[in-house]
């Protein structure tokens, strides 16, 4: 079990690999839920992203660790052509 101390201005630090299951980046915002389980008052975290299309970001992993400079974009498209993909 991870554990998040508080700073004495009440700031956290997640662990990394929290941040990235959930997808989080600095600046982004969570929401908190009050929530009783097993007769236990509990908080539940989840990212708050009601601004962001439901299909924002669902292409990242794809596109992660690639350029995305016009040259390496057309070849992409290029190559997809001649698989026929296109």
């Amino acid at each position: 079990m991870a554990a998040i101390r508080l700073t004495s201005k009440r700031q956290a630090t997640f662990p990394r690999a929290l941040c990235e299951e959930m997808r989080l980046k600095p600046g982004d915002r969570l929401a908190l839920d009050a929530r009783v389980v097993d007769g236990e008052r509990v908080w539940v975290l989840r990212p708050d992203r009601q601004e962001e299309p439901s299909w924002f970001g669902c292409l990242e992993r794809y596109a992660r660790g690639k350029s995305h400079d016009m040259e390496s974009i057309r070849k992409s498209i290029a190559e997809a052509r001649k698989r026929g993909d296109l």
